[in-house]
């Protein structure tokens, strides 16, 4: 999987860090080159920010499958951004249907309140065929999501969650006492997870995330560097560093790989 831009970055953090439809459909076909099986979307109003309007979406969605059809599964985040709150969040999914989501529980199910709405929307998102990635971002959050999948709060056996190592408004990169924090907080066996980093070390985070059973998110909403501390030309150069690194011990899952191991086919 592949974050391209994220919620906050602009062309001032990297030129190439894509912002528009155009620009997305364009990193689009460079990542499908690059092997990527996900893109995960942000898009941006008219001014550069963060949006969830179903118009922006559909926009960029058009683009992307226009340049490169189905060859990749196009996640739609939910992020708030502190802009957004949980209705407007759920509203924007049922509007739009999108293939797949990515929530973060701390934003959709903040707390045991608010559980019962929590598990209505998860339930409709199961039954609609929409494949939901659970963002955790830390130890607590990680045992939380793992008591909650216990008691079938998300109507699946193994939901899918991504570690999240670092913070952006924090400016803490990702490290390894981190994602060992991460990692032991739960039985990770019962669920399927990713990772991804802030910082430099993201590669290495990818790795061992590759060693140690799970997925990865590679890209520049989370990290503009390569393992040497150099910036990246473009996102599709981190992934091919990855894939370099990666040579020999896992292979890289397509879109349809993907889609048949979520589905049962497409």
């Amino acid at each position: 999987m592949c974050a391209p831009n994220g919620a906050r970055r602009n062309h001032q953090d990297h030129a190439a860090l894509p912002m528009t439809p155009a620009e997305l459909a364009t990193e689009a076909v460079k990542l499908v080159d690059a092997r990527v099986s996900v893109l995960h979307l942000h898009v941006r109003d008219a001014q550069g920010r963060h949006s969830l309007d179903t118009g922006h979406y559909r926009d960029a969605i058009k683009a992307i499958r226009r340049a490169v059809g189905d060859q990749l599964v196009i996640q739609v985040t939910t992020e708030s951004v502190g802009i957004y709150d949980r209705a407007q969040q759920m509203d924007l999914v049922r509007e739009l249907r999108p293939e797949a989501v990515s929530l973060a529980l701390g934003e959709l199910c903040p707390d045991a309140a608010a559980e019962s709405e929590a598990a209505r929307f998860y339930r409709y998102l199961a039954d609609e065929g929409i494949w939901a990635q659970h963002i955790l971002y830390t130890p607590q959050q990680v045992r939380r999501f793992f008591e909650l999948q216990q008691r079938g709060l998300f109507g699946e056996d193994r939901p899918w969650c991504l570690l999240v190592l670092g913070n952006y408004t924090q400016q803490r990169d990702g490290d390894l006492a981190e994602f060992e924090r991460m990692r032991t907080a739960a039985d990770l066996e019962k669920l399927v997870w990713s990772v991804c980093c802030f910082g430099a070390w993201e590669q290495q985070a990818a790795l061992l995330a590759c060693r140690r059973g799970g997925h990865v998110r590679l890209g520049f909403e989370n990290n503009l560097l390569r393992a040497d501390g150099s910036t990246a030309s473009d996102n599709a150069q981190l992934v091919q560093d990855f894939t370099r690194a990666l040579e020999g011990r896992r292979t890289p899952a397509g879109a349809v790989e993907l889609r048949e191991f979520l589905f049962g086919g497409y």
